[in-house]
């Protein structure tokens, strides 16, 4: 490996390995925010139609997301052996792949390819999160957070397109005999398959190989240090295994709830008498909430503390459950405001959590930890996604956003004993 690395080490000094590196990444989350944003926008309208039922409408996401904590294992061994790049490319790759199986699904109608399919599919998400840690592999760890959101915000450009183009797309799919409900797949397909063979060929040198062999960091114990731009000393949480907890804690808890809360809106929205368009303008402006205050929110978390931005995320997502639940089934206005507010909530807590997780970790054993870690927030949407159609069937969706919002509250007291600790 040290062979392999050392050669463009060289001639390529680290400051400068990791702008190459952020802007290839950037360039392949555009595209790969395009592929996610599809099962988001039609995933659980889809199954309603074939197994016509609202109570198995969030099967698609829980699916999905099962499909991804696999992958995110798959893609952080890979990555731990081999590389970020042939990890993420692998991803993606898969998630092109099970694209091609939900149009097929469609085609024959057929509900048990269907998840087979979407379970495949949900390998984009999985590559799309973990593309998040190559852009911390190389920074500095003052300046992390930051590195984390500007990967993150690149997936807002494809993430806001493709859900305003369901229906485009789903015309173009009904003219080639697809249904139309199938044809924003035709564009995740195409995005994945394009985003695998950007970081294939361009993803060099390998951010996680070269961490490795400059030894970018400190051992973990040296981060409780002051921070050399605010000032402020970084958590005792950090760099110690309660530093994984936490940042588990976090990520976790604010994926169960923005994915419960945003699967089951399409599903309302349509009962409400609204078309694929609404639907698909709710959804492109919280997917563009999600990412597009990354820049902000990794400056924050710098700035201020992993932990206070921490229980922040917390209290925008319980305004969010607020918002939805008392939302009147004709005010798409509102539902958009609920689900920016949604976006927002998970992108202070995933940006801050990653913070804290890649902080914990060295990079010798980074990859293999991440990965686990994202099984566990891929669990959590898997909960999030499979209860949300069973609480919307039995209690309404407006009882669903009011449970997400007070679950989200759960990450204040752990963010409060670990402050205790510090």
């Amino acid at each position: 490996m040290t062979n392999t690395v050392r050669a463009p080490i060289e001639d390529l000094p680290r400051s400068q390995a990791q702008r190459r590196v952020l802007v290839v990444l950037v360039a392949a989350q555009v595209l790969s925010g395009a592929g996610l944003a599809a099962g988001v926008t039609v995933g659980a309208l889809l199954a309603q139609d074939m197994l016509s039922s609202t109570s198995l409408a969030g099967l698609p996401s829980a699916v999905g997301t099962a499909g991804s904590a696999l992958a995110a294992i798959a893609v952080g061994q890979i990555s731990q052996a081999r590389g970020r790049r042939p990890g993420l490319a692998a991803g993606y790759l898969a998630g092109a792949v099970g694209s091609a199986g939900v149009i097929a699904a469609a085609v024959a109608g057929d509900p048990v390819l269907l998840f087979l399919a979407l379970f495949v599919y949900g390998a984009g998400t999985a590559t799309n999160l973990q593309a998040r840690y190559a852009g911390a592999d190389l920074a500095a760890p003052a300046h992390r957070a930051r590195a984390v959101s500007t990967v993150l915000v690149a997936t807002t450009l494809g993430g806001v397109v493709g859900p305003n183009l369901a229906a485009p797309t789903g015309d173009l799919a009904h003219s080639l005999g697809v249904p139309h409900l199938a044809g924003p797949f035709l564009l995740a397909g195409a995005a994945y398959a394009i985003a695998a063979l950007v970081l294939a060929i361009w993803l060099r040198p390998d951010p996680l190989l070269l961490a490795r062999t400059l030894e970018v960091e400190p051992a973990a114990a040296a981060y409780a240090q002051a921070d050399d731009v605010g000032g402020q000393p970084y958590p005792a949480v950090e760099g110690r295994r309660s530093g994984v907890l936490v940042g588990v804690l976090v990520m976790a808890l604010t994926q169960l709830v923005m994915v419960a809360i945003m699967t089951m809106t399409p599903v309302h929205l349509h009962d409400h008498g609204h078309g694929t368009a609404a639907s698909g303008l709710v959804i492109a402006i919280h997917i563009g909430a999600m990412y597009l205050p990354s820049p902000l929110s990794g400056w924050l978390v710098d700035r201020y503390g992993r932990l206070a931005i921490a229980a922040a995320s917390a209290l925008a997502l319980l305004a969010a459950a607020i918002v939805a639940a008392g939302a009147p089934g004709d005010s798409v206005a509102l539902f958009a405001v609920a689900l920016a507010l949604l976006g927002l909530g998970w992108n202070l807590g995933l940006v801050t959590g990653t913070a804290i997780i890649t902080d914990a970790v060295p990079p010798a054993t980074r990859a293999r930890t991440q990965g686990l870690v994202d099984v566990a927030i891929a669990i959590a949407g898997a909960t999030g996604g499979l209860a949300s159609g069973l609480v919307v069937a039995a209690a309404g969706y407006p009882l669903l956003a009011i449970g997400g919002g007070v679950l989200a509250l759960a990450i204040v007291p752990a963010v409060v004993a670990a402050a205790r600790n510090r």
